[in-house]
């Protein structure tokens, strides 16, 4: 029997949801931490991987949990707090990626890479 990775529903919810919640504000929550995170290449990877139906469940689990507090408008420090906002979000997304990094593949990266050139795209043009 596979052990499945429920997150602490006291810390950001019910487990039902996450993934859409995060579909819905990953991008606009991304655009805005672009500055801010210095890793949001591996962030992005992690959403491509937490959204992959081959990536283990207990993994997917634990990346939409992550991603779903980095999505949250109002968490322990809210986004906007200038210099501060994504401190948190930082300490939660690098603990979740280190854990699970060997399931965030190439195809994953390369995703990311696109999507943050296609970012950059629409910024610049």
């Amino acid at each position: 029997m596979r052990k499945v990775h429920d997150p602490d529903p006291e810390i950001i919810g019910p487990a039902d949801g996450h993934e859409a919640r995060v579909r819905s504000r990953f991008w606009k929550t991304a655009r805005k931490a672009i500055a801010a995170i210095p890793f949001i290449d591996e962030v992005v990877a992690a959403y491509y991987c937490a959204l992959d139906p081959e990536t283990p469940a207990p993994v997917r689990a634990t990346l939409l949990a992550a991603l779903a507090y980095f999505v949250m408008p109002f968490d322990i420090l809210p986004d906007f707090v200038l210099g501060l906002g994504f401190t948190d979000d930082i300490t939660v997304l690098v603990t979740a990626i280190g854990m699970v990094r060997g399931n965030i593949g190439e195809r994953h990266r390369a995703a990311a890479r696109a999507a943050l050139d296609r970012l950059a795209a629409e910024k610049a043009g």
